[in-house]
């Protein structure tokens, strides 16, 4: 067997027996990847986001496209898509995209609702190689997700599975600042949440255009925020707090 065979081998036992085989295959490669995300943790407890000023903020928004909504059951992330912050800035050209290898065909329905073709996640990169890609774009940064528990989890699951590490990096809900026009609200659909803002809803459910329109909701709230005198995350929590 050759060197090309053996690689896609693996590559296939990765698919039908789980990912773990493939990082485990990696040894040395591995490693430097564990090492690097808790190099990435310790920076995030040094970077005290909730003290910096709205303006200054930096974040990434992304958002996950996957073939459901549990992944301890066997659902799987098929697309991630990101973008960078600076306050209420978008960085339009630091932006992240892939699809995920899927070792089973996804569903017609998930197909239709992502255009995404069982033809292009099987020539997709495997999902170690997207999650540590996708680290390199993220960094130490905070998060922002629309529904984050969903991408929570999700990204729990992966990091555990692939690097027995904890997925330690701080996700702040939409919903967080939404509250600031409606400390009732606990989550509405993305496509109302872009209509009170008045964002176009293009390209829906593809992970970076979707990731584009919740960067958009975070900063219009983000505008709002330091309009009504906020100078920084922690005062938002300390205002929302009291009125809970």
């Amino acid at each position: 067997m050759g060197m090309n065979d053996m690689i896609q081998f693996f590559r296939q036992m990765s698919g039908r027996l789980g990912s773990n085989i493939y990082a485990g295959v990696q040894g040395q490669s591995n490693m430097q990847n564990i090492s690097f995300i808790r190099q990435l943790q310790k920076e995030m407890k040094e970077n005290n986001c909730l003290d910096t000023p709205l303006q200054e903020l930096q974040v990434v928004v992304f958002d996950l496209e996957t073939t459901g909504f549990y992944p301890e059951k066997g659902d799987r992330v098929i697309s991630i898509g990101a973008i960078k912050m600076t306050g209420q800035e978008l960085l339009k050209t630091e932006t992240f995209y892939s699809l995920v290898h899927s070792p089973q065909p996804i569903s017609e329905e998930i197909s239709t609702l992502t255009n995404i073709t069982n033809e292009e996640l099987r020539s997709a990169p495997f999902v170690s190689e997207v999650l540590m890609e996708f680290y390199k774009f993220i960094k130490n940064h905070t998060l922002v997700a629309h529904h984050s528990k969903h991408e929570q989890s999700f990204m729990q699951k992966l990091t555990w599975d692939l690097l027995k590490t904890r997925f330690e990096h701080r996700i702040i809900d939409t919903s967080f600042l939404l509250r600031l026009s409606n400390p009732m609200i606990k989550s509405i659909p993305l496509e109302e949440a872009c209509e009170q803002c008045g964002i176009e809803v293009i390209n829906r459910h593809h992970a970076l255009e979707d990731a584009k329109l919740t960067a958009h909701i975070w900063s219009h709230y983000l505008v709002r925020a330091q309009s009504m005198g906020y100078k920084n995350l922690r005062e938002v929590y300390e205002y929302l707090a009291k009125i809970r």
